[in-house]
């Protein structure tokens, strides 16, 4: 009954985050199922998708509800993005777990560098109005695939290039990342518990823990400035990428 309650309790903690940085807390929950809990690469990425799958639907309902997800948009990034993530969890779940582990750790250092750069390039204000429209494919094929293979993708990946290279407001990609990770987080959680790669003791109690508090996190992305969010969200991937790499050394 005490680990049910830890677990509630850090899955409060990873809702927060998620719904502050529109990514469903998984990106952390898995280093941490790593690094405290000792589950192999692919275990700890199954129960992440499980915690975050509900997760990432309430903060959807939460983001639309206060900025309108454009649907034309959401479809051309979901379309390729379930698709490939199908595919390749099908090839990340056969994968040597430390191999996986490893290049998790890689994926995370090109996302600290792209997001720091992030901080210093000249850029136009955010807008609801996005550049490159019909272009929103190619984002849903690479967040489909990170999707499969890390089990993230959707906010992490697709958050700060809509900013970047869409041009949308930190709110707005945000809430059309979570809208592209809610199916393509469903398919990949079905191909690793078809696999056995979930721990359900583990995970469901996550999954209440993180349902009960990712509306704070929503509701403290909207009050903050968005600089700060982009900073807060810098931060947030070093310390997740410094996780890993401690176990991947250890």
């Amino acid at each position: 009954m005490l680990d049910i309650a830890m677990y509630v309790v850090l899955g409060m903690a990873m809702g927060t985050l998620g719904g502050l940085f529109g990514i469903g807390g998984g990106l952390v929950t898995i280093p941490i199922l790593g690094v405290l809990f000792n589950l192999d690469q692919q275990l700890a990425q199954g129960t992440a998708l499980l915690m975050v799958l509900p997760n990432v639907l309430l903060a959807l309902w939460r983001y639309n509800q206060r900025n309108r997800v454009a649907l034309r948009n959401a479809l051309m990034l979901i379309v390729p993005s379930f698709f490939l993530a199908w595919l390749t969890s099908l090839f990340a779940v056969r994968l040597d777990p430390q191999i996986m582990r490893v290049a998790f750790v890689g994926f995370l250092l090109v996302l600290v560098l792209f997001n720091l750069g992030q901080m210093y390039w000249q850029k136009a204000p955010g807008s609801t109005q996005l550049r490159h429209e019909n272009r929103l494919w190619l984002l849903g094929s690479l967040s489909g695939i990170t999707g499969g293979l890390f089990g993230v993708g959707g906010g992490v990946v697709a958050t700060p290039l809509l900013t970047s290279l869409f041009g949308a407001s930190q709110v707005v990609a945000q809430g059309l990342a979570l809208a592209l990770a809610a199916p393509s987080t469903g398919i990949t959680l079905i191909t690793y518990a078809v696999h056995d790669h979930v721990n359900w003791a583990m995970g469901i109690p996550l999954a209440v823990g993180g349902l009960l508090s990712i509306s704070w996190g929503v509701h403290m992305a909207h009050a903050l400035p968005e600089r700060v969010l982009r900073s807060l969200f810098c931060a947030f991937l070093v310390v997740c990428g410094a996780l890993l790499l401690f176990k991947v050394q250890a």
